[in-house]
């Protein structure tokens, strides 16, 4: 079974590898899917990006209110003007919490489980954590943003 890497592993710091269409397909991938899946419940986070488990896979998992949902190559094509500061915390930084200002809005494209492109608006919940997430596959970590308050 997959593990929860820690900062301040190395592996965190890194950017991750898009990945191809066939090999989202493969079973193996989708297993990968369902692991990350399962580690995220069992961890009560919001989300899991595939570096956290040390694999460099543009990947991540969202718990949206109370299922996976799994965010293949994603990014960010628009952002809102309007910011809102929260507090974050990270499972790959146990104990560690910290006020950040993200967009309050976000549009995503990414690939599904099924390797599709789809585009989303996220708000709120989804937008603060897909915006985590996916700075988790460009090796940036949540105190990278820490704010003074």
């Amino acid at each position: 079974m997959l593990k929860i890497i820690t900062h301040p592993n190395p592996n965190l710091r890194k950017k991750s590898l898009p990945v191809e269409n066939q090999q989202i397909l493969t079973s193996e991938f989708q297993k990968l899917l369902n692991q990350m899946s399962y580690l995220m419940f069992k961890y009560d986070g919001a989300g899991l990006a595939a570096p956290q488990i040390d694999k460099q896979y543009r990947v991540v998992v969202v718990n949206i209110k109370g299922q996976s949902q799994a965010f293949i190559n994603p990014k960010i094509t628009k952002k809102s003007l309007l910011k809102k500061t929260l507090e974050e915390g990270c499972l790959s930084i146990p104990g560690v919490f910290g006020w950040v200002k993200r967009p309050k809005k976000v549009t995503i494209k990414y690939q599904d489980k099924n390797a599709i492109w789809q585009k989303e608006k996220c708000d709120e919940y989804l937008s603060r954590v897909i915006q985590h997430e996916i700075d988790h596959l460009d090796g940036v970590l949540f105190i990278d943003k820490i704010i003074k308050k």
